[in-house]
């Protein structure tokens, strides 16, 4: 297969999982390159994730490398062979490739489940919403890349609407709800956005209070997307120098257990809706 100019983070995913397969096997590359009547250059592609692999090729690697878990081997197979254009890549070369990533992350995940802590998620916000978060925090951004990252926010939420919507479960802390990133008037349509999405089933919200006592994840904001095996799942935090896409199994088992102790935290789900309608009435 050809190289590409770029690899998007599910290309990347794919040949690092193949890489860890390899060395997990004690074999180098120029080894699995001689078994396949390849090269070295071309197996370092393929695990960068810079040149594509068949089903079939994923198949031949895993047996070289005694795997044996089926359900990974498939999973992975059906990685090779997806060729999804989705909506997002109408968007190259007009977003930051990270935007495209998230995106795609989120149209393959079998579940979805976030923190928020001082934002209202983005699968949940509003138009004005999302529209005031980008111009603030990044002053003077024309329009022409200002209305893009507002399109591209909104388009997302397909994940969560339609016919066939991905569970989404958010762990949001009240001051996320109470700040008015707009005015009185927008603040209320994006509570109600909110309950209009709890109402359709498939989301949920939980609340973390003000006067929860011992809580101390005011920075666990996050999103975890679930694999079509656990070790496929990956985690996705904001950093200095953007967003992290996590896939080591240590740092996922941290991520789970830091989802666990947030729940711990928040109120459940219909204490937190009632919650949100409180906060509404007050505006």
């Amino acid at each position: 297969m050809p190289q590409r100019s770029h690899a998007t983070a599910r290309q990347v995913r794919l040949g690092t999982e193949l890489r860890r397969l390899r060395e997990a096997a004690g074999l180098k590359a120029r080894e699995v390159a001689a078994l396949l009547n390849s090269t070295s250059a071309q197996m370092s592609q393929i695990e960068l994730g810079f040149a594509g692999v068949s089903e079939e090729r994923v198949r031949r690697l895993a047996a070289h490398y005694a795997c044996t878990d089926e359900a990974l081997i498939d999973a992975l197979a059906a990685m090779a062979k997806d060729r999804t254009r989705g909506w997002w890549e109408e968007y190259r070369g007009v977003l930051p490739p990270v935007f495209l990533d998230m995106a795609e992350v989120e149209h393959h995940a079998t579940f979805l489940r976030e923190v928020v802590i001082t934002h209202v998620p983005g699968l949940l916000q509003t138009v004005d919403y999302a529209r005031a978060v980008y111009a603030y925090m990044v002053p003077g951004l024309p329009a022409s890349e200002l209305d893009p990252r507002v399109e591209h926010r909104m388009r997302r939420r397909c994940v969560i609407e339609g016919d066939d919507p991905t569970p989404y479960e958010t762990i949001v802390h009240e001051c996320a709800l109470r700040v008015r990133v707009t005015d009185r008037r927008g603040a209320l349509a994006q509570l109600r956005q909110i309950l209009e999405q709890i109402e359709q089933g498939h989301v949920t919200v939980r609340v973390i209070p003000f006067d929860r006592d011992g809580f101390g994840g005011m920075g666990a904001s996050m999103m975890f997307a679930g694999g079509p095996v656990p070790r496929l799942d990956t985690g996705l935090r904001d950093s200095p120098t953007g967003t992290a896409f996590i896939d080591a199994e240590p740092q996922l088992h941290q991520l789970r257990m830091l989802l666990r102790r947030v729940e711990g935290a928040s109120l459940g789900p219909t204490a937190s809706r009632d919650m949100i309608l409180r906060l509404a009435k007050e505006l």
